[in-house]
């Protein structure tokens, strides 16, 4: 098992750092505000705001945080939400009491979801409030089972392309395409050449909006 470390962005929120990889799980210039920018405003907030129910697939659940802000920015919603997290490593009960978001998200009983998020068992549907349910799933998206023209909203969140490029092939992204309903969204952080043409040849429309704090650019691509 590979070695992680819990250490603070420059926001101010906290990421895991993993030495072997020298890869972190969000980006050191700021985890919330990476993905608060990405998932929740070019992602959630986009395409999903006519909709009386979602379904969201993360891809890389890792320390909850997309999850959490989803959560937040929907509480006051009468729509309603089912979250699937796909996640083979999760993280750790010591490694979860370093992370700060609870402290960095501006929001009432912010700590008392995220615990709820991570205190929800693997592999089962739990509600975590009233309009927001969660799978979170301990398997790779290699061999997990995804219905068909079922998810209105992807957040590919796995590893970098440089450090797991299986992820990031058009085998992948056309189970994903097979997944998801007609006029969704998938929205991921990187913008290399490979992802793009991955994406392309899996039936996906892209575009390429401007990125986050020390981020040129990040992908939004839709299945029209």
């Amino acid at each position: 098992m590979l070695k992680r470390q819990v250490i603070i962005t420059n926001d101010g929120s906290s990421t895991i750092f993993v030495p072997q990889l020298n890869q972190c799980y969000h980006s050191t210039h700021g985890a919330i505000n990476e993905s608060q920018h990405i998932f929740i405003e070019a992602g959630f907030n986009k395409s999903l705001d006519q909709l009386y129910h979602i379904n969201i697939l993360e891809v890389g659940f890792g320390t909850g945080l997309n999850a959490l802000l989803t959560l937040v920015e929907n509480a006051d919603s009468s729509q309603t939400v089912f979250y699937q997290g796909i996640e083979p490593h999760p993280v750790h009960k010591c490694e979860l009491s370093q992370i700060n978001y609870a402290d960095k998200i501006p929001a009432k009983q912010t700590k008392g979801l995220f615990e709820k998020i991570h205190n929800a068992l693997w592999d089962e549907k739990q509600p975590i409030t009233g309009n927001f349910e969660l799978l979170k799933t301990n398997n790779t998206i290699e061999t997990v089972s995804l219905p068909n023209n079922f998810f209105h909203l992807v957040y590919f969140d796995a590893f970098a392309p440089t450090i797991q490029p299986e992820l990031w092939k058009k085998e992948i992204f056309e189970k994903i395409f097979q997944a998801m309903s007609s006029h969704s969204i998938l929205v991921t952080y990187s913008c290399k050449g490979d992802v793009k043409r991955a994406l392309k040849a899996s039936g996906f429309t892209i575009e390429k909006l401007p990125g986050p704090t020390g981020k040129r650019e990040f992908i939004r691509a839709f299945k029209n």
